[in-house]
């Protein structure tokens, strides 16, 4: 295969994903796409009543519940292009799913409920997408619904998201008369024809329209001829416009992230599926239009510019993992380069050389061997051992992919197996999940011996648990969720200890002797203020272990201590018995000397909380937040539909959906994301401190 042709693969590809609010039809749209593609012959809906299910949604549990909850990754073929689509879950406890996918697309698109509108999650999706610098479509969906109004749509993401959103379509009916689209860049009507819309026909634009896609024809050309002299220039002169300029200059917008063309359709009623398609290879980026950037591990983690060029030394990223029947997959995105069947590659993290046994392309459940795949490819290696996130390199390259944002575990639970053989099972599990999902964490609590696993809500935790059943065939009870509380100090606090310690033979000695003091922009801070060599220079980092291990466990109820700063400035050494094992004592000692003048106190979770639903419920909904010690931040209502932003501490939500679906009759839904830690009122703190001091009571006896 010549290098032209390899280049013109790369030009052809895409690398996508779907991404948005819950329920918006992202699962039902990727069927669609699967089926329009000739990837599958039949399409079955999310909750179907065939009992087969969403292609992408494989797990039984998704199918169960509806939902998505991994993100599952597959190729199709659009007029000559191929396209890698991942179609990710829009539940915030499922975050790291959405953004270990982000980390490896070049494209997106946003799928938005054309009744719905931008809505909480849609605002947590994009900030993602801008994180990563993503360009996307926006495709409003669901026109078909009662009460859809894609310009309003398009309006919020002008107003809430801040993006340049211009509609490149305008529906044909609305509701149930949705016809079809006119398309304002060749300004034809577009129907879908065919009992699945399979038949896309052109036709004139319908006489009553006529002036309303002028007039947004006007509005589009205006705001793409930013992106292109010439069409600037051609509008100014009043000529005819030339498709593929214009074509060109939305390109351009969109690829800049200073443009998002809006296109529209109904997944589930089969329109606009195939005008969306060409959309894609339009309009988002192929591999070789994204700047990727490594960093050089040889010469001090500089920056280096990869390009997607197959001669090159190969550099790949480790995204995602997944424990199959038969061993463990690892999905990787091609930078740069080849991967080939037989290929030795570096895995730069654990300085590790593997050889490439099989090479597969996976199909949401199902996979195919291939030998070889250039770069812009997303594939999946089997039997390597590795991590999620690791960089992997070929030709004595020595890089690293930067790796995702990764938030922090807010919630809780302790899992007991309930006998011997779920004991086993349950190690199996949990060492797989962690392997998998970088958000879920497990540990076993050193003072009461229960496995711990902390995860981003309780949704997340519940899906765990549930796969462990139904996966392992392993059975637990679980404990009460526990809150992921914080502990900090409020004001200075000096500290002198002297640690010595006389046993026959050599003794321990040290002294450690500063302050600490509130640090506001981070969690832990160690500063080195000795003058003089008062502390041996070579155990100074002693002392800098010992402070980072009394964080860990603070005394007020046993949680890490965080926004803390420990300065030291004087102390004593022996010429005998001082060892890095004395300074990290005398730093433990010192450490807690000064925390307990400094006034600890005790922080809690607060969580974003965003409630949407009938208007009729409100009064009820801010009621319920009130008693949950939450504070409302704004609340909005838009005709019948109401939405309430409030902040309320994670420990009162347990349960909240329960409450949320009686105090509505089912009809409001909720999101919630962490927010911020803040200081936990003196009456908790006060309940928490009791139960920490009976539970130490309690194991001392």
């Amino acid at each position: 295969m010549g290098n032209d042709t390899e280049r013109a693969e790369v030009l052809r590809m895409r690398n996508i994903g779907i991404s948005a609010h819950i329920d918006s039809g992202k699962t039902t749209l990727s069927e669609r796409i699967l089926f329009y593609t000739n990837k599958i012959h039949a399409i079955h809906e999310v909750r179907g009543k065939d009992g087969v299910g969403a292609t992408m949604d494989h797990m039984e549990l998704e199918r169960e519940r509806g939902i998505t909850i991994q993100s599952a990754a597959t190729q199709v073929e659009w007029k000559g292009h191929t396209i890698n689509l991942i179609d990710t879950p829009g539940h915030v406890d499922f975050t790291i799913e959405v953004e270990r996918s982000l980390r490896v697309l070049d494209g997106a698109i946003l799928v938005l409920c054309a009744v719905g509108g931008v809505q909480s999650q849609s605002i947590t999706v994009d900030r993602q997408l801008k994180r990563y610098h993503v360009p996307r479509i926006a495709f409003v969906n669901k026109c078909d619904r009662t009460g859809a109004n894609p310009y309003k749509v398009a309006a919020q993401l002008r107003e809430k998201l801040g993006l340049n959103a211009v509609m490149t379509q305008i529906p044909i009916g609305l509701e149930d008369k949705l016809e079809g689209v006119v398309d304002l860049v060749t300004m034809k009507a577009l129907y879908f024809d065919g009992p699945q819309g399979e038949t896309v026909r052109e036709a004139e634009i319908p006489a009553a329209l006529k002036a309303e896609a002028e007039k947004r024809r006007d509005e589009l050309i205006d705001a793409a001829s930013l992106f292109s002299d010439e069409l600037a220039e051609q509008y100014l002169a009043g000529g005819a416009i030339q498709e593929a300029l214009l074509k060109a200059a939305i390109r351009k917008g969109t690829l800049s992230e200073g443009f998002v063309p809006v296109m529209l359709g109904s997944a589930y009623k089969n329109k606009g599926i195939q005008t969306l398609l060409d959309g894609v290879n339009d309009y988002l980026p192929n591999p070789d239009e994204v700047k990727n950037t490594a960093l050089d591990l040889d010469h001090s983690e500089a920056p280096v510019e990869l390009n997607a060029s197959p001669t090159s030394p190969t550099v790949a990223l480790g995204f995602k993992l997944e424990d199959g029947q038969y061993g463990q997959l690892t999905y990787v995105r091609i930078y740069q380069g080849c991967i080939k069947k037989g290929d030795e590659l570096f895995n730069t993290r654990a300085r590790k050389r593997f050889k490439v046994g099989r090479l597969l392309r996976i199909h949401a459940d199902a996979s195919v061997d291939i030998t070889e795949s250039g770069p812009g490819d997303i594939v999946a290696l089997f039997g390597i051992e590795c991590a999620s996130g690791d960089t992997f390199c070929g030709g004595g390259l020595n890089y690293a992919m930067s790796s995702m944002f990764v938030p922090e575990p807010v919630i809780s639970l302790a899992v007991t197996p309930k006998d011997k053989k779920a004991a086993d099972q349950m190690s199996k599990a949990l060492g797989r999940f962690t392997r998998e999902d970088p958000t879920f964490r497990t540990f076993v609590d050193p003072e009461s011996n229960q496995t711990i696993i902390q995860g981003m809500g309780e949704l997340h935790l519940e899906v765990y648990v549930e796969r462990m059943r139904r996966e392992y065939r392993c059975e637990v009870d679980t404990g009460a969720p526990q809150v992921a509380y914080r502990e900090t100090i409020t004001q200075r606090g000096d500290f002198n200890y002297t640690h010595k310690k006389q046993t026959g033979g050599a003794g321990q000695y040290g002294r450690v002797a500063g302050y600490m003091e509130p640090w506001p922009d981070g969690d832990y801070e160690f500063v080195d203020n000795i003058k003089g060599g008062a502390i041996p220079t070579e155990f100074i980092p002693s002392c800098d272990k010992g402070f980072k291990e009394a964080r860990k466990r603070g005394s007020l109820i046993g949680f890490p201590i965080v926004n803390i700063r420990c300065v030291i400035n004087d102390g004593q050494s022996h010429p005998v018995d001082s060892s890095d094992i004395a300074f990290q004592a005398a730093a433990i000692g010192a450490f807690r000397e000064g925390y307990a003048k400094a006034r600890p106190c005790i922080l809690e979770p607060v969580m974003k909380v965003v409630i949407e639903g009938p208007a009729e419920y409100q009064g009820n909904v801010f009621a319920a937040i009130n008693q949950r010690r939450g504070i409302i931040q704004t609340s909005s209502e838009d005709g019948l539909a109401s939405r309430v932003e409030a902040e309320v501490p994670l420990s009162e939500m347990f349960g909240f959906s329960t409450v949320l679906r009686s105090l509505s009759q089912g009809k409001s839904e909720f999101t919630m994301e962490f927010e911020k830690y803040s200081k936990a009122p003196q009456s908790i703190s006060e309940a928490l401190m009791k139960d920490y001091a009976e539970k130490r009571r309690k194991e001392a006896k």
